[in-house]
């Protein structure tokens, strides 16, 4: 799994967002194991070996024409209900649709000190998706915080559209 961060400002909330995205479908043919990837850069399906991180636009050669096939099958099916995981950190502010979190009855700070908080936080959690999880525990302003900010694995059309934007690139 890839793990992606993505930092966005919504005019309702701000949001930062950590997503591990789905892998669509892997073929176990004895001494190596393939993938059918996405490419984000063409938005087409490519073969990825997680052993030896080689990649190829064509099947490799040690799979059969039928494995590549049901792959490939497989991968394009699973394509059309693609689902990402997030979690977020949630931070209000007074300008939110609810102002109220579970912490505070009236949230009065700033969208501006909501975006500054956040960018602590980004700087305390690196690449550490614990300290991610640690901090939105503690801070995120939503019913999230009591699983580290996790929303769990969801799909198109089940979250607020800019959320959904940023969850799916």
């Amino acid at each position: 799994m890839k793990t992606v961060h993505v930092f966005t400002h919504r005019p309702i909330e701000v949001v930062l967002t950590l997503l591990s995205v789905l892998v669509y479908a892997e073929a176990d043919t004895g001494t190596s194991q393939w993938e059918v990837r996405i490419s984000k850069s063409r938005g087409a399906l490519y073969f990825f070996n997680p052993e030896t991180k080689e990649s190829s636009w064509t099947p490799p050669s040690e799979l059969s024409e039928d494995e590549a096939n049901a792959l490939l099958s497989v991968s394009q099916t699973s394509n059309r209900s693609i689902e990402v995981r997030a979690s977020h950190l949630l931070v209000k502010h007074s300008g939110s649709r609810r102002p109220s979190s579970w912490k505070e009855k009236e949230i009065t700070r700033s969208k501006e000190e909501a975006i500054e908080l956040l960018r602590g936080y980004q700087a305390q959690i690196g690449d550490s998706a614990q300290k991610f999880s640690e901090l939105a525990s503690v801070h995120s302003d939503d019913s999230s915080h009591d699983k580290g900010g996790d929303l769990g694995w969801f799909g198109r059309g089940q979250m607020q559209k800019l959320f959904e934007e940023a969850a799916f690139g």
